[in-house]
């Protein structure tokens, strides 16, 4: 490689990189220099590398020292160039943690992993998602994407946050979108229920441009809008507005029935509400009996999503095919 190419080269490399190399060749350069000024001090070129390390970083141990005149004003030398090298390379160290640090704070660092979860919104349902999974040590990994909110919300706990809107494609890439496992996306409790679902449904539309195969979970708060999400690519509809009329309507009937359900979601416990596979053994038996089987095992068979339908049967002799999922409740 030309000298020419290898000075650009160098020039194109980060400001920390530069520094180290510059750094690293000086030490090396000084080691060899003492070995050739004084070869009964320093006996190898790693004594001699060892002495301007500890030099030019000002540590001085003081267990070689040069002894000859041309020694010293090689160490002078070295004091003089290393300590402004060595220093305006942890400064420059100091400065990129720093600056890495604020672009983390303030949603401008893309995310670069795989696998993840991006959650569109920041409001109370948001919070409430984020941290009941991360106090139950959940190994989902998450990247909040909202433009409301000035900095990071939640600094303490393990996400990732982008600001922007979702509606651009700039900003879903830089929550890395292409290689996200699930959205979800929240209504905007600032608008609207006809404009949320609207800005939903854009966004929703946004995500499935640029990652087809993501699954996509989306809340819809006006059911008019519930099959224009399904036509737009949604995966799972969560309307909200229906879960909360649906527990006052149960409450007006039966009082107290909402904290029966609250709890029952696991907001005051450990347990929660999962769709199981059956397996071999389950495939053909009657409901009742996988009921007792699973409740035997400190798990509650509440219903059986039918693959067929997607409807919910709690018929207790019809038997478990192998395309339905066990809806229960788990520990």
């Amino acid at each position: 490689m030309k000298t020419k190419d290898v000075l650009v080269s160098y020039w194109r490399m980060p400001v920390v990189l530069r520094l180290f190399a510059a750094a690293s060749a000086m030490i090396v350069l000084f080691g060899a220099l003492m070995r050739l000024i004084e070869p009964e001090t320093f006996r190898t070129v790693f004594d001699g590398i060892w002495w301007a390390i500890v030099t030019a970083a000002t540590i001085g141990y003081g267990d070689i020292v040069p002894k000859t005149v041309a020694g010293k004003l090689a160490a002078i030398v070295l004091i003089a160039l290393g300590t402004g090298i060595i220093t305006a390379y942890f400064a420059s160290i100091s400065a990129a943690a720093a600056s890495r640090e604020t672009a983390l704070t303030s949603g401008e660092l893309p995310y670069t992993e795989r696998g993840h979860v991006i959650i569109v919104g920041w409001n109370e349902r948001t919070r409430e998602v984020l941290l009941r999974l991360a106090q139950r040590g959940s190994p989902l990994r998450f990247v909040l994407i909202d433009a409301t909110v000035p900095s990071h919300p939640l600094p303490n706990v393990p996400v990732h946050f982008i600001k922007g809107s979702a509606h651009d494609d700039a900003v879903l890439e830089k929550a890395n979108i292409g290689h996200a496992q699930f959205v979800l996306i929240t209504a905007d409790p600032h608008k609207a229920e006809e404009d949320a679902d609207k800005d939903t449904i854009v966004t929703l539309l946004a995500a499935k441009s640029l990652n087809p195969s993501v699954y996509t979970i989306v809340e819809i708060l006006t059911a008019r809008n519930v099959q224009n999400a399904f036509r737009a690519g949604a995966d799972e509809v969560i309307q909200t507005n229906l879960l909360a009329g649906t527990a006052m309507a149960a409450s007006l009937r039966s009082p107290g029935i909402a904290g029966a359900i609250e709890r029952m979601l696991g907001r005051f416990g450990e347990q929660t509400l999962r769709l199981l596979a059956p397996d071999e053994r389950q495939i053909g038996q009657p409901f009742a009996a996988v009921q007792q089987q699973l409740f035997e095992q400190n798990i509650t068979l509440l219903g059986v999503v039918r693959g067929d339908n997607g409807n919910l049967s709690v018929l207790p002799q019809r038997p478990i095919k192998e395309s339905d999922r066990l809806f229960v409740f788990v520990p």
